[in-house]
């Protein structure tokens, strides 16, 4: 994030006539209305779902240009999809009691249905009731027209607040910056009140330390905070270039790489602390059907048989009564809170069923769901708001573009060719096609664009002319470490993180998803099929693509313009 800050905002301090081209664009240009507002549009950006689902999910596994617009594209397309079932399911939250809090009845009303029953009611809402998912992605169904619905919402909100630009969405970071903490503290303090939550906390700061040698853990580690401050996606470096020029663009890096990583523990600990309830309330529920099986089964006196007995008493059940024991033996379920606790669950699996089985067992139920949706929504409107800039800028600085169109048109028809692209993910194979988008579309070409940034920036625009731009800015000289850093260590970590997940690829064979089977209540592994893998082929060549070919595009023109002779850099 510092490197793409600054790197926009170096370039309004180029010398001569590039340095007059650039103080014209500034007075017409649109710009924040104090500094405040691009430090809280950056923070609401960078602090979104990640740090609620997939932060908390890596502590539990280890313990504790051009082509960015492509992949902001990418990513539009599909991760608003989020904040379609954010509302889905905000506007549940409002029936008593919560329509994922049971199972339905069947068809003859003699019992429950028995794909819930085999699975869970959070599950089968989810998988059921909101996404209507096939068994497969080859079978791709209909549009379900509810999660269209709240879809075509989801993008109606972005474009509220995108639509008269800086004016209306420095307005709105305020409030999706700030609102997500409020009720995060909220959840703290009732996180820490539940019963069992003390188990999840010391799960959760409990390190294991075999996982040090794990190699993936370090890989994993790296890429989290890389992606959850939104590098490589051009969205900074739009924010950005709405600054003045003298803009102390250092000090903003820092202050929002802070509380970004902050936020991620501080939603850790709340995640651990309702995840540790869940967990524990699993468990004891399991432990009471036990001694509830046992006691009716060997006519035992209420009472007698206790959960720190348990064991004891079962070893004597067996050794005295073998036969009947062995009977009853393949009902007694293994009941375990570690086990509870490695159930490790990340992105829509944290946020739509982990959350809502915690939330479903509360008091005032319907409370804590409306305020968890709320936020996940406020989380994901700012991210959302971060990633259309990275969009929209470009084209709007396009005079080509702009000359022909208002901002408010060029606006609406990126919203709508999203919301039209995204209707792909409403349909009953919908939640594969998410799968493949959030997997692919945004993660070795991140690695690369930001790879050809750091070069680009270090080497071929050079480092000191860098240096004498951030002095100019900020009034102070860059401090060695930065330029080892950007210089050295940066390169050599992105490389090595690119080699990796190539490697991974490669050594992974055949690639495969989770699909949902009906008849058995659970999710099973299977085999992408070829136009799948065509599509992944496509997410990831699109975007990478696009350097090698502009780049190559542009020195040809150069090379006509100049009469044959190659461009300086």
């Amino acid at each position: 994030m510092r490197l793409a800050i600054k790197r926009r905002a170096s370039c309004d301090q180029r010398p001569g006539p590039v340095e007059e081209r650039a103080r014209d664009m500034e007075k017409t240009r649109p710009q924040w209305g104090n500094p405040l507002q691009f430090v809280f549009a950056c923070i609401s950006y960078a602090v979104g779902l990640g740090n609620v689902w997939r932060f908390p999910y890596l502590c539990q596994m280890y313990g504790g240009g051009v082509a960015s617009v492509v992949v902001s594209f990418f990513l539009s397309m599909y991760y608003n999809v989020i904040n379609a079932w954010g509302f889905w399911y905000l506007f549940h939250s409002f029936q008593d009691p919560l329509p994922w809090s049971v199972c339905p009845l069947n068809s003859n009303r003699t019992g429950y249905d028995e794909e819930c029953e085999k699975a869970s009611s959070t599950q089968y809402f989810w998988y059921r009731k909101t996404l209507n998912i096939s068994p497969s992605i080859q079978e791709n169904g209909g549009v379900q027209w509810e999660p269209a619905l709240c879809l075509t919402l989801a993008w109606l909100m972005v474009y509220l607040c995108i639509l008269r630009g800086t004016e209306s969405t420095g307005k709105v970071v305020y409030f999706t910056a700030s609102m997500p903490y409020c009720v995060l503290i909220i959840y703290l303090v009732r996180g820490l009140t539940l019963h069992g939550a003390t188990n999840g906390l010391m799960y959760m700061f409990t390190p294991k330390m075999e996982q040090l040698a794990n190699p993936k853990a370090w890989i994993n580690a790296a890429t989290q905070i890389f992606f959850s401050l939104g590098l490589g996606f051009g969205s900074l470096i739009a924010f950005a270039s709405y600054n003045e020029p003298s803009n102390d663009c250092q000090k903003h890096a820092v202050i929002v790489s802070i509380i970004n990583s902050s936020t991620s523990i501080f939603a850790s600990i709340v995640t651990f602390s309702i995840y540790g309830f869940k967990a524990t309330f699993n468990y004891e529920n399991c432990l009471n059907k036990v001694i509830l099986l046992l006691t009716n089964s060997f006519d035992l006196e209420d009472g007698f048989l206790t959960a720190s007995n348990l064991e004891e008493v079962k070893d004597y059940l067996a050794s005295t009564y073998p036969n009947k024991y062995s009977e009853v033996f393949p009902h007694i379920r293994n009941c375990s809170l570690e086990s509870e606790l490695d159930t490790a669950v990340q992105g829509t699996g944290l946020a739509f069923i982990v959350y809502t089985e915690a939330i479903k067992n509360m008091e005032v139920s319907q409370l804590w769901s409306v305020l968890y949706f709320f936020m996940l929504l406020m989380l994901g409107i700012g991210s959302m708001l971060g990633n259309t800039a990275a969009i929209l800028t470009p084209l709007t600085d396009s005079k080509v573009i702009s000359s022909y169109l208002p901002k408010e048109a060029i606006s609406g028809l990126v919203c709508l060719i999203n919301c039209a692209v995204g209707m792909v993910f409403t349909m009953e194979a919908g939640n594969y096609w998410f799968d493949i988008f959030n997997d692919y579309a945004a993660t070795l070409s991140l690695l690369l664009i930001v790879l050809v940034e750091t070069i680009a920036v270090c080497y071929v625009y050079g480092l000191k002319r860098f240096e004498s731009d951030l002095q100019a800015m900020t009034g102070r000289t860059l401090n060695w470490y930065w330029k080892v850093m950007w210089a050295f260590v940066s390169p050599l970590l992105i490389i090595g993180l690119f080699i990796f997940y190539l490697s991974d690829y490669i050594l992974t064979g055949t690639l495969q998803y989770q699909a949902w089977d009906a008849t058995q209540g659970q999710l099973v592994t299977k085999d992408y099929p070829p136009h799948a893998l065509a599509v992944i082929g496509l997410l990831v060549a699109s975007s990478t693509m696009c350097i090698p070919l502009v780049a190559l595009g542009t020195f040809i023109r150069n090379r006509l313009k100049r009469g044959g002779s190659a461009p300086v850099a």
